[in-house]
């Protein structure tokens, strides 16, 4: 009876952590189906509004570290509470700002705590673990994104183009609430990381591989942004679907969002981390040139908006214990700056994504994406060419 006691108390915990998932990944996804919306209201172009998604990318990589560094100290339960309070805070902000300018300072603040509240909930995650089900139980945690791509995008999108889009956002505030009431009444109340200051967990990155997966992270993911940060327009002008089917296609882009990320953790448990996501990265660079290639085809644009967010969310749980299993002693730290780096390719994505739409139309991105994620696989063969070197010199040490 204990044993059952304790794993279903796991599982809620768990749930509450895929809670603030799903509040950190309507913030942040719904931008993209909403943003034709935003730009008409604003009377913007859409690159213009596209960078509403490169300000909150970096209020995401600023705040990671400084946030983590600032409240690693103190206990992780009452550390999400208050990230889960300013997402709240951040997204009414944003719901009832009355200028572009506005919009763009409430959109980096709200962006501030999403690093840290996932980098700390990744941590807690793993800890919370069996042995062997690390990833998997990090994956848990990310499903909340899959779940927002699924029903919160979607809903927020529909009331976006068929109500106001600034309600959409205060739905956001209100599943935060309801997060951080959830993780005060279940999740445990673990004690802080360690009693080390910041400046010694630094010290961390002084090994060369977290500045590689970093860069994996950075460079690699830029490839979805560059692809989901212009999904509306590609669907409505490549594929000449109407406006009203992006709300379905969004829903499709969730659900293969939420196999990969399932399907994700459960290959970095199998097999390692480093080989899923050099693997994933590499058939990423395959569909998003297919993307660009087929999208004026209906029916293959469907098809593959399902696979590309499959493998787009597959990579996520393995680069998170990639970098947890690297840097010992300053997890909660290195796992925020894995969000951090993420978010780098999320501006990344969004800003260079932009830059040829003008030249070259709304297939573009994606050849941009390639590039980035192929990028992002080489940096997969440089650590595992690093790994494999220390592993002989190790070997030839005890001979």
């Amino acid at each position: 009876m204990k044993l059952l006691k304790l794993i279903s108390n796991t599982k809620t915990s768990l749930i509450t952590l895929c809670l603030g998932g799903i509040s950190l990944g309507m913030t942040e996804f719904m931008m993209m189906g909403v943003l034709p919306d935003v730009a008409k209201s604003l009377s913007v172009s859409i690159p213009a509004a596209g960078h509403l998604i490169a300000i909150y990318a970096l209020g995401v990589i600023i705040g990671a570290p400084v946030m983590v560094g600032v409240l690693g100290k103190y206990p992780p339960k009452k550390v999400l509470i208050g990230l889960m309070i300013t997402v709240a805070s951040g997204n009414i902000l944003f719901s009832l700002a009355p200028t572009y300018e506005l919009l763009l300072f409430a959109r980096f603040l709200v962006g501030l705590p999403h690093g840290a509240f996932f980098g700390i909930g990744a941590v807690v995650a793993s800890k919370l673990a069996d042995p062997g089900s690390e990833a998997k139980s990090v994956s848990v945690m990310f499903a909340g994104l899959t779940i927002a791509n699924i029903i919160g995008v979607p809903l927020g999108t529909f009331i976006g183009h068929n109500f106001n889009w600034r309600i959409s956002f205060v739905l956001i505030s209100f599943i935060a609430l309801i997060t951080a009431a959830s993780i005060k009444k279940w999740l445990p109340a673990l004690p802080s990381q360690s009693d080390s200051n910041f400046a010694d967990s630094l010290k961390v990155f002084k090994k060369p591989e977290l500045w590689i997966i970093i860069g994996i992270s950075a460079i690699g993911t830029g490839g979805l942004f560059a692809w989901i940060s212009y999904i509306a327009p590609l669907m409505t002008e490549v594929a000449h679907f109407d406006s009203n089917m992006i709300t379905p296609i969004m829903v499709i882009a969730g659900l293969g969002m939420a196999v990969g990320n399932f399907v994700g953790g459960r290959l970095a448990d199998r097999f390692s981390p480093l080989k899923t996501t050099s693997y994933l990265l590499l058939l990423m660079v395959i569909m998003l040139v297919l993307v660009a290639l087929t999208s004026q085809y209906k029916a293959a644009a469907l098809i593959l908006t399902f696979i590309t967010g499959g493998l787009a969310f597959a990579v996520i749980a393995p680069m998170q214990m990639l970098m947890i299993r690297a840097a010992k002693g300053a997890e909660m730290l290195a796992s925020s700056s894995m969000q951090a780096s993420a978010n780098t390719g999320n501006a990344l994505g969004a800003f260079l994504g932009g830059l040829p739409i003008a030249v070259y139309g709304y297939t573009s991105p994606e050849y941009v994406g390639a590039a980035l994620a192929l990028t992002g696989f080489l940096l997969c063969l440089l650590l595992t060419w690093l790994f494999n070197s220390r592993s002989q010199v190790s070997k030839t040490a005890i001979a």
